[in-house]
Protein backbone atom coordinates (compact mmCIF):
# COMPACT_ATOMS: atom_id res chain seq x y z
CA UNK A 1 0.00 0.00 0.00
CA UNK A 2 1.24 3.47 -0.61
CA UNK A 3 -0.15 6.74 0.28
CA UNK A 4 -0.72 10.18 -1.25
CA UNK A 5 -2.78 13.05 -0.77
CA UNK A 6 -5.62 14.85 -2.60
CA UNK A 7 -3.10 18.17 -3.41
CA UNK A 8 -0.40 15.47 -4.70
CA UNK A 9 -3.23 14.30 -7.31
CA UNK A 10 -4.69 17.92 -8.45
CA UNK A 11 -7.04 17.67 -5.61
CA UNK A 12 -7.42 20.70 -3.38
CA UNK A 13 -6.96 19.21 0.03
CA UNK A 14 -4.95 16.90 1.94
CA UNK A 15 -7.04 14.07 2.60
CA UNK A 16 -4.76 10.91 2.32
CA UNK A 17 -6.19 7.43 -0.04
CA UNK A 18 -4.03 4.41 0.45
CA UNK A 19 -4.14 2.38 -2.43
CA UNK A 20 -2.29 -0.82 -3.86
CA UNK A 21 -1.69 0.42 -7.63
CA UNK A 22 -1.79 3.84 -9.02
CA UNK A 23 -5.46 3.01 -10.94
CA UNK A 24 -6.81 2.18 -7.26
CA UNK A 25 -5.49 5.23 -6.35
CA UNK A 26 -7.01 6.75 -9.41
CA UNK A 27 -10.01 5.75 -8.16
CA UNK A 28 -10.23 6.82 -4.93
CA UNK A 29 -9.04 10.10 -6.10
CA UNK A 30 -12.21 10.22 -8.31
CA UNK A 31 -15.04 9.18 -5.70
CA UNK A 32 -13.38 11.78 -3.33
CA UNK A 33 -13.47 14.56 -5.97
CA UNK A 34 -16.93 13.53 -7.08
CA UNK A 35 -17.86 13.97 -3.57
CA UNK A 36 -16.42 17.13 -3.07
CA UNK A 37 -18.18 18.43 -6.20
CA UNK A 38 -21.80 17.17 -4.83
CA UNK A 39 -20.92 19.78 -1.55
CA UNK A 40 -20.00 22.12 -4.01
CA UNK A 41 -16.95 22.56 -2.14
CA UNK A 42 -15.26 25.94 -3.94
CA UNK A 43 -11.17 24.61 -3.85
CA UNK A 44 -12.48 21.40 -4.95
CA UNK A 45 -14.15 22.90 -8.05
CA UNK A 46 -11.64 25.11 -9.15
CA UNK A 47 -9.07 22.07 -9.23
CA UNK A 48 -11.48 20.29 -10.98
CA UNK A 49 -11.60 23.25 -13.40
CA UNK A 50 -7.90 23.29 -14.11
CA UNK A 51 -7.97 19.59 -14.38
CA UNK A 52 -10.54 19.76 -17.41
CA UNK A 53 -8.40 23.01 -19.11
CA UNK A 54 -5.53 20.31 -18.78
CA UNK A 55 -7.71 17.68 -20.04
CA UNK A 56 -7.93 19.91 -23.43
CA UNK A 57 -3.97 18.94 -24.44
CA UNK A 58 -4.14 15.77 -24.24
CA UNK A 59 -0.18 15.70 -25.06
CA UNK A 60 0.03 17.76 -21.49
CA UNK A 61 -2.51 15.38 -19.62
CA UNK A 62 -0.57 12.51 -20.43
CA UNK A 63 2.60 14.63 -19.11
CA UNK A 64 0.61 15.39 -15.97
CA UNK A 65 -0.50 11.89 -15.78
CA UNK A 66 2.71 9.94 -16.08
CA UNK A 67 4.35 12.43 -13.46
CA UNK A 68 1.71 11.40 -11.09
CA UNK A 69 2.34 7.36 -11.87
CA UNK A 70 5.93 8.25 -11.65
CA UNK A 71 5.69 10.22 -7.71
CA UNK A 72 3.20 6.77 -6.74
CA UNK A 73 5.51 4.54 -8.21
CA UNK A 74 8.45 6.17 -6.35
CA UNK A 75 6.87 6.44 -2.67
CA UNK A 76 8.04 3.85 -0.22
CA UNK A 77 5.05 1.41 0.95
CA UNK A 78 3.49 2.08 4.16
Amino acid sequence: MKTMTCSQLGGACEQTFSASTFEEMGDLSKAHAMEMMQKQDGPHLEAMQKMGELMQDPAAMQAWFAERQAEFDALPDD
